[in-house]
């Protein structure tokens, strides 16, 4: 099952992600979100979910242990088994897609890395600290898409 992980520059240097002890909150195109949107087709769905991960990530870099990280959404995406995962009820907060992922997911497991160009770096910084309508531009900004092989470069060039 294909998962995106909201993440922040400081996970690229993970030796792993998650644990059994931790469950992880991601995003995927689960039968919640096809029904909340039943117009989209599997690969809209897919979409959909990554974007709820990039929404997300922007919630991790306004975390006090995110302090000095780079001002760029992340998204992981990963394959998982579905045995590991557990969809979450939609209440609150909790979006359509939103699930639990149990256990470790290795690099290998890693399909790709989303991320922010420097150019949404104000916008990304901007809504870490509030601003709505920073929020908003940075969400209608594209994700750039990079092979897990780029991992130690792509930390490295974001500073971790």
């Amino acid at each position: 099952m294909r998962i995106y992980l909201p993440a922040t520059a400081a996970h690229l240097r993970a030796s792993v992600l998650g644990s059994s002890h931790q469950p992880l909150t991601a995003h995927a195109a689960t039968p919640a979100l096809a029904q909340a949107l039943p117009e989209e087709d599997e690969e809209g769905l897919e979409v959909s979910a990554s974007l709820c991960a990039a929404d997300a990530s922007v919630v991790l870099l306004a975390e006090p242990e995110a302090v000095g990280l780079a001002d760029r959404r992340i998204v992981i995406a990963a394959d998982v088994d579905a045995e590991n995962v557990r969809e979450l009820p939609v209440e609150g907060d909790v979006l359509p897609g939103t699930i639990e992922v149990t256990g470790e997911i290795s690099w290998e497991d890693v399909a790709a890395l989303l991320v922010d160009e420097p150019e949404a770096q104000d916008d990304v910084r901007a809504a870490r600290l509030g601003d709505e309508d920073a929020f908003e531009r940075a969400a209608d900004a594209d994700l750039l898409w990079y092979d897990v092989t780029e991992r130690e470069a792509l930390a490295e060039s974001l500073g971790v």
